[in-house]
Order: C-alpha cells, then sequence, then structure tokens
C-alpha cells in the first residue's frame, strides 16, 4: 500500500469550501465553484478514507457537504462571506480534529 502523503485535510477542506465560493461569485458560474469544492472535498474524502474509520470518513464528508449546505441560509442572516468562512472553520477544525491531529500524533510514535 502506498504511503499516505502527509498533507493535512484540513487546509483542503477549507480551500475548497472558501475557493469554491470564491470561484462562484468572482466568475458569476455557480456550477465552475462547484467543481472546486468537489475537487478538493475527493482529495479530503480520499485521504480520510485512507487515515481513518468509514465512520469518520463519513462523518467529516457530511460536515463537508453539509456546511455548503447550511452556508446558503446562514448567508442570509450573517452574510456570505461571515457564512462561507463560519462553515469552512467547523469544517476544518473537525478535520484537524478527526483525521490530522489523529496522523500527527501517531506519527510521531
Amino acid at each position: 500500500m502506498p504511503e499516505i502523503p502527509k498533507v493535512p485535510t484540513a487546509p483542503l477542506v477549507a480551500s475548497g469550501l472558501i475557493g469554491g465560493y470564491l470561484v462562484a461569485r468572482e466568475t458569476k458560474v455557480r456550477p465552475l465553484g462547484g467543481v472546486v469544492l468537489g475537487a478538493f472535498g475527493l482529495a479530503a474524502t480520499a485521504t480520510w478514507r485512507k487515515r481513518t474509520s468509514a465512520p469518520v470518513t463519513a462523518l467529516l464528508l457530511v460536515t463537508y457537504l453539509g456546511g455548503f449546505g447550511l452556508s446558503h441560509p446562514l448567508a442570509k442572516k450573517i452574510g456570505p462571506w461571515p457564512a462561507v468562512l463560519s462553515v469552512a472553520g467547523v469544517s476544518a477544525g473537525a478535520s484537524w480534529l478527526l483525521a490530522d491531529r489523529t496522523r500527527s500524533v501517531s506519527s510521531d510514535s
């Protein structure tokens, strides 16, 4: 089995959510933002699958996609940038806590 890259997934998750929003907003092509969201999500999911269990991977994926979905109604209450940054922070924090931190701790042994 090939070695798992030591790239943390938290920045992938934050980049996918923030970058997807930014691309969609600036290009006015929402599907292009979805491509960014999907590409970063696939990269993070592939890494989660190798580093964690299936239930943890599913939880992190639900957090990522759920954050994307929740950012829309949240944007109506607090504004688009605060909404995107909030869900990106929550999703990246969960990713660090459940996948990246564990990897750092176990690789130090």
